[in-house]
């Protein structure tokens, strides 16, 4: 009986180890199988305000929404949809050049579109802000290259974009953000 107990406990041992090596191996890739949901989550979501803010447009031309509850309000957009690479769920929000208080409008290059790039919570301290589009706040690394950028805080969707021409970002209330 005891050769009984020593081939039960090996070929659990065994078991163990080939489940402890799948795990091993399933785990990353179930990682990156999530990331790129979210991912794809991101550029579906981000979408959804650049269409809200072109709807919003065409219900009030030459205007642009001040906040995101004011999308949501005209019917433009269903609900706030969270950021889903952040923890809080909250964007980043482009807004043009004259959405920024006095003393805030950095030189504008020739032939450059300059877009301003405001963390949700300081919307409140722009004077009169004409919000284009979101970003994400997290800075993290991609797996996919959207629009030839690694970083999801460079992931930019907002009204007017022009796919072959990278804007100048203008980061509000910070000296540099990577």
């Amino acid at each position: 009986m005891s050769t009984e107990k020593g081939y039960t406990i090996l070929i659990l041992l065994v078991f163990v180890t080939v489940l402890a090596i799948g795990l091993l191996v399933a785990v990353p890739v179930w990682q990156t199988a999530i990331q790129r949901d979210k991912e794809e989550e991101l550029i579906f979501r981000g979408k959804q305000y650049v269409e809200a803010i072109r709807i919003f447009q065409q219900k009030h031309p030459g205007t642009f929404p001040k906040t995101v509850e004011e999308l949501v309000k005209g019917r433009c957009l269903r609900r706030p949809f969270p950021d889903p690479m952040t923890k809080d769920g909250k964007w980043d929000i482009i807004i043009q050049q004259q959405g920024l208080s006095r003393g805030e409008s950095p030189k504008k290059e020739s032939g450059t579109q300059q877009i301003f790039v405001v963390p949700q919570a300081s919307l409140s301290s722009i004077a009169t802000p004409r919000i284009l589009g979101v970003v994400s706040a997290s800075p993290k690394k991609s797996i996919h290259l959207y629009y030839d950028n690694d970083t999801y805080n460079r992931w930019l969707f907002y009204y007017g974009q022009n796919p072959n021409v990278k804007p100048e970002v203008i980061y509000f209330g910070r000296t540099k953000k990577d």
